[in-house]
């Protein structure tokens, strides 16, 4: 199901209840098209999500934990200066649609009360959030800047007019009269019975919910909106995973849909399970689509360098037949007839076999045979050095591979850690700034085993590093999946359970390029048989002793060690 203006009335329903009436006590801008308010409502406090995301746009109540950036926005800092510390008087849903009000009111520097409204319009790639003068209807400032000759309806753009975007003549369900969506229902006659015509009649109704309201139509259309509307209200809401592992989600459990059911205590709990894998590989490609950009460039520079390699390799192969060729001509100097091309010789070598050599008629036969010499000995002294700039061209790739596998798995909060590692690492150039800014540094993630033993994950390769090198003693246990990219897992314990142990392991297989696979090999062993070879890039290490579980990448297990 599509977050369509169903959803959005359960959604505000839920803000009614929860936020309605409270104080804006901080907002943050952690990603470009998000707005996260921190709420102060009935005694506790509670986090709003604001997204104007063109796939994901939304409103919900959210657990997530999100990055307040260094450098606020500026229609963040904008927001702080006039909304910051003001009092949600009431949130309204403008009909069956995906916008939402919130009517805000603070006094401004003169103690006068200033009435404003923070309108949050989801509509796919024209979402956006505006901050509008009610006394005037003047637009203060918006999310998203565009100008009229972009968009001849309005114009949005601050010190415009806001306007509300086209209006379409459909029936607000929670609204409208029996009479007049029967009537409505005969109208649309010419539209074949089925989810079209319930789309065509009613406002705000995404396919998922016109499919559902059609199976109750059998007598009347509009006991059909009112069944429907009641089940609405009668919840829970539902997530649907199909057989093909896709996700679904309902404001409770439609007949039309199928696959495994999990409920919901509320509408906002349910977006924050459906959204969290998806937005957050979003928010990091967002973040780190510049990092991406270089690893995997640097990667394919890296390939068509191990390309070449390999065919000088392979051409050393030939090596010994110019050294044969060489001494063939030294042998038989007399033989050769000046200004050949080619002559023919035995190889003492191969059995007296007749061997074909070409020649270069300017050279004298003593400088062809120099010339097959002076090749041989090229080729034998380039086998070490490319040998050498193979196995450094694979460490690198493998490191490359790694950064990769630590941007896909890690939080977008987390990786400035990485963008320095590369800044260290001379890939990315430091930018030269007056300012020092004090960044903050941060920690591993943090698990605790089913019989109370911690265990720390590193977030990225200078941490895996400090981590494994610095903090975790020498009887302490390391894990890693073999032979792929992955974090560095300590189990803080010199004794571990054999459950702890395979539930690290299931931790570090779910940190690994291999996360979705289904058996993933991961060694163990004690730290103190873990080093780190002189020169060796952040990350790498070399180990002995180990041994390996077999376990399959849980996210459930994952999500249910970790340390809140």
């Amino acid at each position: 199901m599509s977050y369509d203006g169903i959803y959005t009335h359960l959604i505000v329903d839920e803000l009614k209840e929860t936020v309605q009436g409270g104080r804006i006590s901080k907002i943050y801008q952690p990603f470009q098209h998000e707005i996260l308010l921190n709420i102060r409502a009935k005694r506790k406090n509670k986090k709003l999500l604001l997204s104007a995301h063109p796939s994901y746009a939304r409103i919900q109540l959210t657990e997530e934990s999100l990055s307040n950036p260094d450098q606020p926005p500026n229609f963040c800092m904008f927001l702080r200066k006039n909304i910051e510390g003001s009092m949600i008087e009431s949130i309204d849903q403008l009909g069956n649609d995906r916008i939402v009000i919130f009517n805000i009111s603070k006094f401004d520097d003169l103690g006068d009360l200033r009435h404003l409204s923070l309108i949050v319009e989801m509509m796919g790639r024209h979402s956006n959030i505006f901050l509008v003068e009610k006394e005037t209807n003047k637009i203060m400032d918006c999310l998203k800047h565009v100008p009229a000759y972009q968009n001849s309806f309005r114009t949005i753009m601050p010190g415009a007019t806001y306007v509300l975007p086209p209006h379409q003549d459909k029936l607000n369900p929670y609204e409208a009269s029996t009479e007049i969506l029967n009537l409505k229902w005969k109208e649309e006659s010419a539209i074949e019975v089925g989810p079209k015509r319930v789309q065509a009649i009613l406002q705000g109704v995404g396919k998922d919910s016109a499919l559902e309201i059609n199976c109750y139509v059998k007598e009347t259309f509009s006991q059909a909106v009112k069944n429907y509307l009641k089940a609405v209200g009668k919840g829970p809401a539902t997530l649907f995973t199909t057989a093909a592992q896709k996700q679904i989600f309902a404001p409770y459990p439609y007949q039309t849909m199928e696959g495994d059911t999990q409920t919901f205590d509320s509408p906002s709990q349910l977006l924050d399970a459906y959204y969290i894998d998806k937005a957050t590989n979003d928010r990091i490609k967002q973040v780190a689509s510049d990092l991406l950009a270089i690893i995997r460039n640097e990667k394919q520079k890296n390939d068509l360098k191990l390309e070449k390699l390999e065919d000088t390799l392979t051409r050393s192969e030939k090596a010994e037949d110019y050294r044969i060729k060489g001494e063939l001509l030294t042998a038989y100097l007399h033989q050769v007839p000046k200004s050949a091309s080619e002559v023919s010789l035995n190889n003492f070598y191969d059995e007296e076999k007749p061997l074909t050599i070409s020649l270069d008629p300017s050279l004298t036969t003593s400088q062809n045979a120099q010339k097959y010499f002076t090749k041989y000995h090229k080729l034998v002294n380039s086998v070490k050095y490319v040998n050498q700039q193979i196995s450094k061209t694979k460490k690198e790739n493998h490191y490359l591979d790694s950064i990769e596998t630590q941007i896909t798995l890690s939080d977008p909060q987390d990786l400035e850690d990485i963008r320095d590692e590369l800044k260290e690492s001379g890939y990315l150039k430091a930018k030269r700034s007056k300012k020092k800014i004090k960044k903050k540094t941060s920690k591993p993630h943090h698990f605790r085993s089913s019989d109370g033993t911690d265990i720390r994950v590193g977030k990225n390769n200078v941490q895996n590093d400090n981590l494994t090198l610095k903090k975790a003693r020498n009887n302490h246990y390391w894990l890693h999946a073999k032979d792929i990219p992955g974090s560095h897992v300590i189990v803080e314990d010199s004794n571990p359970s054999l459950e702890t142990l395979e539930e690290a392991a299931v931790i570090a297989a779910y940190y690994s390029k291999f996360q979705q696979s289904a058996n993933v090999p991961v060694d163990y062993v004690p730290v103190k048989h873990v080093k780190k070879p002189n020169g060796a890039k952040p990350g790498f290490v070399i180990y002995t002793d180990q041994k390996t579980l077999f376990v399959t990448p849980n996210k459930d297990i994952v999500d249910s060690l970790r340390v809140k």
